[in-house]
């Protein structure tokens, strides 16, 4: 065991602040990773202020962080797929049962054990995992993925859970040339939504309540924007979408946009309103339409969307600040004040 320098909130209500936490030794099949940038994803704020009590109760304290970017220090004697010096990122989790059905169809991201990269039971220290706003962390192997290595890190952090978040519900939708593809919403998730379905080659409509945000979504890869408050230019899409990603986390009317589907089309939710959606059954009945959610990915999924992103060179559009500055970003968050993510230079650490 070892220490390490950390950012960690003691209660719901506190800053995040300078603090010392522990690490395991690497096991023989560990990877030992100095961490380098940490997006910030919006579940960090909802986990240290402790606004999902009901479905999972923070532990104090609480190191978040699971957008996670660095560079392989040191690596267990089973190891085979690093070695030091490598870079290296780790997601949303760091290990699951491996034998579930869920484990063995590659969905970890699904398992009923699995182990979330903060504020899950440790097996290896006791207490409860720390997260990526910390100098380094130690990962089994199998939840380490590869950094594909012409990649901007700052930028790349938030693939780990914007990008794979957005990436995965349309890789099962087969999104791809020919196919027209709404996204609404242009936020953290939402400007994920349209690199990726820009790079897939789908005819790209931005949906959004800010007509400010238009030159920006073009810039992103959108072919058109339909500002939602306007019924007629919502009209002028009606039955056409083969797939729409729905990353509005605000109480919104998610019939309009079920209805621009077109025969069979789906809409997935990966924004996370704090209400219940009313839904019309007919807006589903009439065309054979489809609803559904999606959460991260499996592990396999997630390599294959940095490789995707590799060789497209996609990346988040990020804001760099040093770790001192967090509360005042989880702060602009909650405003909508950031362009599109905040990625935490881990170097800056290093002052405290």
């Amino acid at each position: 065991m070892h220490n390490t320098k950390a950012y960690s909130a003691a209660s719901a209500t506190s800053p995040l602040a300078s603090a010392t936490i522990a690490r395991r030794e690497p096991t023989e099949h560990d990877v030992q990773i100095e961490i380098l940038f940490c997006g910030i994803c919006h579940s960090d704020i909802h986990s240290v202020r402790n606004e999902w009590s009901e479905f999972m109760s923070t532990a104090y304290p609480i190191v978040p962080g699971h957008e996670i970017v660095g560079r392989v220090t040191k690596v267990g004697a089973a190891v085979t797929r690093f070695q030091a010096g490598d870079l290296a990122a780790v997601g949303c989790m760091v290990d699951s049962d491996g034998t579930c059905p869920h484990c063995k169809a590659g969905l970890e991201n699904f398992c009923p054990n699995m182990t979330l990269t903060f504020n899950s039971p440790d097996k290896h220290l006791g207490g409860v995992t720390y997260g990526g706003y910390s100098e380094s962390i130690v990962v089994d192997e199998r939840f380490v993925l590869r950094v594909p290595a012409n990649l901007n890190l700052a930028g790349a952090a938030p693939l780990l859970c914007a990008g794979i978040t957005t990436y995965s519900p349309m890789r099962r939708a087969g999104v791809t040339k020919g196919k027209k593809v709404g996204v609404v919403g242009l936020g953290g998730l939402g400007h994920m939504g349209v690199k990726f379905a820009h790079a897939f080659g789908a005819h790209v409509v931005v949906f959004t309540t800010s007509p400010g945000k238009r030159e920006d979504a073009l810039r992103l890869g959108a072919d058109e924007v339909v500002v939602s408050s306007s019924v007629n230019e919502m009209q002028k899409h009606a039955g056409s979408f083969d797939f729409i990603l729905d990353a509005v986390s605000a109480d919104h009317d998610i019939n309009a946009y079920l209805n621009l589907l077109g025969l069979g089309g789906n809409l997935t939710l990966v924004g996370a309103p704090a209400k219940p959606l009313a839904i019309s059954a007919f807006s589903l009945i009439v065309a054979r339409r489809s609803l559904s959610g999606s959460m991260i990915g499996g592990i396999a999924e997630t390599q294959e969307m940095l490789d995707f992103c590799g060789a497209h060179n996609i990346t988040s559009d990020v804001e760099v600040i040093p770790i001192q500055k967090v509360n005042e970003a989880y702060e602009r968050i909650l405003k909508s004040d950031v362009k599109y993510r905040f990625s935490i230079d881990m170097a800056s650490l290093k002052a405290e």
